[in-house]
């Protein structure tokens, strides 16, 4: 699997190329500011980038910048952002294309190597991966899902941080059937029918961090 990253960070940068080329990532490249990322995930198109929110030259969003100008241009690139805090509007503007394929973690997750290298995964093959800090932050400013169950709440927050309905089921100690009907409840809740066009399980999370 083919990753970029980009991290202003020598040190962290390093760490992350050694760290993935272990796992048995190809690191295609590896940038330390916004210029260069820009240029980067066009020309090498990876399978994943693993970019920081803030690089050079003004350290506020470049990172985030370049990966949705390059999603422009080639939907769906997964991308995988890494932030030192929680950024509510960041992780929501890197959602807002509806495409998947993207992830939001808080940096110290890069420490739990077999969570983060999950999560990198995931976010390769088109899922949607959420730092359950930022999860919890975000859930904590929601006032506009009061017709969700508690129930339906604990699994909307499940399928933000990634999890299959398999893993939800395990983790509420409840059956695959029951997580699927709660599913289906809280897509009417929150007006999301079927349709071929988009995917629900990111129009959910998205009705959740707008």
């Amino acid at each position: 699997m083919r990753v970029l990253i980009a991290e202003d960070q020598l040190l962290l940068r390093d760490g992350l190329t050694r760290m993935l080329t272990a796992y048995g990532f190809d690191v295609v490249a590896a940038v330390d500011d916004g210029v260069q990322l820009a240029e980067a995930l066009v020309s090498t198109r990876p399978d994943v980038a693993v970019v920081d929110v803030r690089l050079p030259p003004t350290f506020t969003d470049e990172g985030l910048r370049a990966a949705i100008a390059a999603r422009r241009e080639v939907p769906g690139l997964p991308v995988l952002a890494l932030s030192q805090y929680v950024e509510r509007l960041y992780a929501r503007e890197l959602l807002s294309d509806r495409s998947g394929a993207v992830g939001y973690l808080l940096k110290d997750r890069v420490g739990d190597v077999r969570q983060f290298v999950d999560a990198i995964r995931q976010v390769a093959t088109g899922g949607t991966v959420m730092d359950p800090e930022v999860v919890a932050q975000l859930l904590h400013q929601r006032d506009t899902l009061t017709s969700l169950t508690p129930r339906e709440r604990d699994v909307l927050r499940l399928m933000a941080e990634g999890h299959s309905n398999a893993a939800i089921a395990a983790d509420m100690v409840i059956t695959e059937k029951s997580v699927s009907n709660h599913i289906n409840t809280l897509f009417a809740k929150l007006g999301l029918p079927p349709s071929s066009s988009h995917h629900r399980r990111v129009l959910a999370v998205l009705a959740y961090l707008d």
